[in-house]
């Protein structure tokens, strides 16, 4: 019996600390490129296709980040591969729809890592905003 115990406690050990294989920890994504965290952000608020993404990430950012195809393509694919998004089969009404395109969304990873993301930066910021030279130039 003892030997089954110790079992337990390292099996419950390694998932308490997120190190369960085929499972990656939020902490090593981080930070995310670019590109990356604008595309997690553009499907936060649900699936859309390539054009869409590239789009929104191109209004939000007032035109100071451009996706291409070729890149976001590429983008989806290493995402995909690290499990933060997902092809989806939910679509809209086939009068709103075109075939040929692909719908992605968020997993719920990539929802995780998307929060630790926006915290990460969050963190970033406030203590830029508590810097000295932060403070001067409030005052400025």
């Amino acid at each position: 019996m003892p030997r089954k115990l110790e079992l337990t406690t390292i099996y419950i050990s390694v998932y308490i600390h997120n190190e369960v294989p085929d499972k990656p920890r939020v902490d090593r994504l981080l930070p995310l490129k670019l590109k990356l965290f604008h595309i997690l952000l553009a499907l936060a608020d649900g699936p859309k296709h390539g054009y869409a993404v590239m789009q929104e990430v191109r209004e939000r950012s007032d035109g100071a980040v451009r996706l291409w195809p070729t890149g976001l393509y590429g983008a989806f694919r290493d995402l995909e591969k690290t499990g933060l998004i997902v092809e989806t089969k939910k679509r809209p009404a086939p009068d709103e729809d075109d075939q040929r395109r692909r719908y992605y969304e968020l997993t719920p990873l990539g929802r995780v890592t998307l929060d630790a993301e926006v915290g990460r930066l969050k963190n970033l910021v406030n203590f830029a905003l508590g810097t000295r030279l932060a403070r001067q130039t409030r005052r400025a």
